[in-house]
């Protein structure tokens, strides 16, 4: 498991010691730093996807499109280059990347691994020193691959519901996609496959397609899904009844919860047996009735439980509820949940808050802007603030 990330000179922060759990919540005001989490992860994950054997960081890929140098250094501290470290059982890879002004994408300035700095130009496969004879020169850097190659990161703005959904080479894609636009793919490709036991619902057929039809139907009741291939077409329809006894709708007639809410179910079912994969959402909340938030709060917690780690980024307080409803009901352990709250950059106060949920699903500090909105409205309304 991914226990720290650490941000040097990357985009706001000067120096970012991040501790990480099975489930992480990152919350805050808007231009904090909470994106960047995520998305230094993603520039990772990105390189290692588009060309195993890349030698400079990719910028703008499949995944995530930063720009250049100067919108991923932080313009603060920083001048010509980053560095972005990840801790796993104790031990730190550190990667640096250097480039020039325009520059797209960024050289490998130096690589370290378990403590070890890598030769100068090393060869790399997937960021990582390599040898022909050993392949990976350690144990913590396989890991580390492992993980975050195979990392799912689901941004804010997912698509919506579609006529026709593409249906890719099931050897070739297997993620859902950064804005889920592969979820339906994946779920009629896997269909069939059994879902971790940790996961399944009682009383449902432990297939892909089945265990995702029925944790859909936790949040929308009655919802049962239909997938069909187009005769002689490289796509899917996908059929959705939200009432029993009614036929198979078309998804733009559902609303758009069912859709944005479809590729996070399937990216944490269709995760692969005894293996640590990694999971990051933005605002899991978009398109979702405040019960199907605090309920989306509860699923991010049964699947970080069962081994998938999850990063989330969330501005609901109801995602927070759910969790904690999660850690009372024991569905997770109040240690393997860890929040962030952050901060605008200031020389008075740090940017980065980490409150501590008891066994009780109790948080123990509230600090000023952390989900306390609704606590001032009512003040307000009570003659109590301004």
């Amino acid at each position: 498991m991914l226990e720290q990330l650490e941000l040097r000179r990357f985009k706001c922060f000067e120096l970012l010691k991040l501790p990480l759990a099975p489930l992480t919540l990152l919350s805050g005001t808007n231009a904090s730093g909470k994106s960047s989490v995520l998305q230094s992860l993603a520039l990772l994950h990105q390189t290692m996807r588009d060309d195993e054997w890349a030698e400079r960081l990719i910028l703008n890929g499949s995944v995530v499109r930063l720009g250049t140098l100067p919108d991923v250094v932080s313009q603060i501290y920083g001048r010509d280059s980053f560095s972005i470290g990840l801790i796993d059982s104790g031990e730190t890879c550190e990667w640096v990347f250097t480039g020039d002004r325009d520059d797209m994408s960024l050289a490998v300035d130096r690589v370290e691994v378990g403590g070890e700095v890598g030769q100068t130009r090393p060869v790399l496969r997937h960021l990582m020193p390599y040898t022909f004879d050993s392949e990976y020169e350690d144990e913590v850097a396989w890991r580390v691959t492992n993980q975050i190659l195979n990392l799912t990161y689901l941004t804010a703005e997912r698509e919506g519901p579609r006529e026709l959904y593409s249906l890719e080479d099931r050897h070739s894609v297997d993620l859902v996609g950064p804005r889920g636009e592969n979820a339906v793919s994946v779920l009629f490709n896997s269909r069939d496959r059994r879902v971790a036991r940790e996961l399944r619902l009682q009383d449902t057929v432990p297939t892909l397609l089945r265990q995702t039809e029925a944790w859909l139907a936790r949040f929308f009741p009655g919802c049962s899904l239909d997938l069909q291939q187009v005769s002689n077409v490289s796509a899917v329809t996908l059929g959705i009844r939200v009432l029993d006894g009614t036929g198979f709708l078309r998804p733009i007639h559902c609303g758009f919860g069912i859709t944005q809410v479809l590729p996070i179910i399937v990216a944490a079912l269709s995760r692969p047996y005894n293996d640590e994969n990694v999971l990051l959402i933005e605002n899991p909340e978009v398109h979702l009735h405040p019960a199907g938030q605090a309920l989306m709060g509860h699923f991010l917690a049964e699947a970080a439980n069962s081994g998938c780690q999850v990063i989330v980024e969330t501005h609901s307080d109801h995602v927070l509820n759910g969790i904690r409803r999660a850690v009372k009901s024991d569905k997770i352990a109040a240690g393997d949940v860890v929040i962030h709250f952050f901060r605008r950059p200031s020389e008075d106060e740090p940017q980065v808050l980490s409150p501590t949920l008891d066994s009780a699903g109790n948080i123990d500090v509230w600090p000023e802007d952390f989900f306390d909105q609704f606590d001032k409205d009512m003040n307000y309304f009570a003659g109590w603030g301004e």
